[in-house]
């Protein structure tokens, strides 16, 4: 049996520093993930599971240990007690880097309700370790990717609601997301956990921009953003042209 992989990436070169990505249908008949890596690929199913497995039954291990909990309080009538193992912290860091592999691949595809879903599942899972894990290494091993994630899923939000042309949306999802990063970048810089969150902050910063730049000129949150914009650069007639585009779209009247 040939199993060289040079047949499978033939004409797919490896670039670094880049993530290509594409799909495929199996043998089995259902569409893949493939990214490209140094030496080979990944090779990711679209859903559940990045690797495919179901593990003790469950879609996920992280629904696995949610439902261990809920039988848990079922019977106890309080969580209190729960714990979970060292190797139960270590099988969910492996869940959560497949999850991470996917949600990146999807990024590169621009598929933002795909990025936007297996962001927030690895949310709940660094939630599910941090509130139970019984080793404060294991509590805490997850938590400098909090940022992270919370900006990739912010990203997906905002892409996703602007390919949609709804800005305001858009936006708002940024906010919320800054808002979450600083409070997560304030928990950890308390502790003496890595500080993080700066450069997610960069980052959304400039999707900010890139969306403004982005929207129709006539767009009101495009002026009121690069009115705000003149004035602190002292560009006095641009702010002034643009405060009197602003003035006259708010008394244009309906239908004429």
């Amino acid at each position: 049996m040939k199993q060289d992989l040079r047949t499978i990436l033939g004409g797919w070169e490896y670039e670094p520093g880049k993530i290509s990505v594409r799909k495929i249908i199996g043998r089995d008949g259902r569409e893949k993930i493939q990214t490209r890596v140094d030496m080979g690929l990944l090779q990711l199913a679209p859903t559940g599971r990045p690797d495919g497995a179901r593990p003790r039954g469950f879609d996920t291990l992280l629904e696995y240990h949610e439902s261990r909990l809920e039988a848990y309080v079922a019977e106890n009538e309080d969580e209190e007690g729960f714990v979970l193992g060292s190797d139960d912290c270590r099988d969910l860091r492996h869940e959560s880097y497949l999850f991470y592999q996917r949600y990146l691949s999807y990024f590169v595809l621009e598929e933002w309700s795909a990025v936007e879903r297996d962001t927030a599942f690895s949310l709940r899972l660094l939630d599910f370790c941090r509130d139970y894990a019984g080793a404060a290494a294991d509590r805490n091993a997850l938590e400098s990717q909090r940022a992270y994630v919370l900006m990739m899923n912010t990203r997906a939000r905002a892409y996703g609601s602007a390919a949609e042309h709804e800005y305001e949306d858009a936006l708002r999802a940024i906010d919320v997301g800054v808002a979450s990063i600083r409070e997560v970048t304030a928990l950890v810089e308390s502790t003496a956990l890595e500080p993080g969150g700066v450069t997610e902050l960069g980052v959304l910063a400039e999707l900010r921009r890139e969306l403004i730049e982005k929207m129709p000129d006539d767009e009101p949150i495009r002026m009121e953003w690069e009115l705000r914009s003149a004035v602190a650069n002292e560009q006095f007639e641009r702010a002034a042209e643009l405060r009197d585009r602003i003035a006259a779209r708010r008394t244009v009247r309906p239908g004429a």
